[in-house]
């Protein structure tokens, strides 16, 4: 393969840190395996460097305070932290609007993320308590994160976005496709109305634990090329997804191998989704 384009900057779209022995994360159990450990950013910072990563967007991993306030103090004596996506209750309107005020003394905090792929309800972020603390994230010109466990729960990404056409939508995990048993039909089908809206970006990101265990770069390019054609270079970034990426990979390898996913493209668009589409979404400052 030709030698890798080498951009100006890189940034590392997704990664998460978590202090299991400081605070509470309730997902993480005995059996999580490799995940049930502490994971801050003195274990990762030699081998972003490495890879050529010259900045992070820190993204929750718990529904608590805490775990906002800790990814906002490794922000503020960390350089190569450019921004954090944290956590407020949107159901509950009048404690979250005092939170966001709060987290405004933290000029870090770019988005906010709830694990919405837990809730029973799919059209949870439809409600009106919900609504009325996604308007004020998005007049705080805030971004917002939504993951999902699959395909299914992409259905209420347009109606969210045409409801808040101020607010930056960003799609973490490509909507999280089934690579590992060929679910490319599903979710094209699925993303498609997504890209219609033209606040929705979508990170690259994710793509090796959702991949049979002996994944290529091959396994994605279908995927990451759908992506590009409905989505665009503007409206697309990458994301490493450490630590939850070390279930199926190493940090070293998924990068390069999502840098060689779009090692197709032109060297603007390798730029959009190496650092320009994050620096916009999450107004970024490098």
């Amino acid at each position: 393969m030709p030698a890798l384009y080498e951009p100006a900057q890189m940034i590392d779209a997704h990664q998460h840190l978590w202090k299991i022995s400081e605070r509470r994360y309730d997902w993480i159990t005995e059996d999580a395996g490799i995940l049930n450990a502490d994971f801050g950013p003195e274990d990762v910072e030699a081998d972003a460097r490495t890879a050529g990563v010259t900045g992070t967007v820190l993204v929750q991993a718990a529904e608590t305070y805490d775990d906002t306030f800790y990814m906002l103090s490794v922000a503020a004596s960390s350089p190569t932290v450019l921004g954090v996506v944290g956590w407020v209750p949107l159901d509950r309107t009048a404690e979250a609007v005092a939170a966001l005020a709060l987290y405004a003394q933290a000029p870090a905090l770019k988005g906010i993320r709830v694990l919405s792929h837990d809730r029973a309800d799919p059209n949870w972020m439809l409600r009106e308590d919900v609504a009325a603390t996604i308007a004020e994230i998005s007049r705080l010109g805030l971004a917002l994160d939504y993951v999902t466990g699959g395909p299914d729960r992409l259905a209420i990404l347009p109606e969210l976005a045409r409801r808040h056409p101020q607010l930056t939508i960003v799609l973490d995990h490509l909507g999280k496709p089934d690579i590992a048993g060929n679910g490319f039909e599903a979710w094209a089908e699925a993303i498609a109305p997504c890209a219609a809206a033209p606040n929705v970006v979508v990170k690259l990101s994710g793509l090796n634990t959702v991949s049979g265990p002996d994944w290529t770069v091959a396994d994605w390019r279908p995927y990451v090329d759908r992506a590009v054609a409905l989505f665009g270079s503007e409206r697309l970034m990458l994301g490493s997804d450490w630590p939850v990426s070390l279930l199926n990979g190493d940090f070293g390898g998924v990068w390069l191998a999502l840098r060689e996913s779009i090692a197709g493209l032109s060297s603007a668009q390798q730029d959009d989704i190496l650092y320009r589409t994050a620096v916009r979404a999450y107004s970024l400052e490098i």
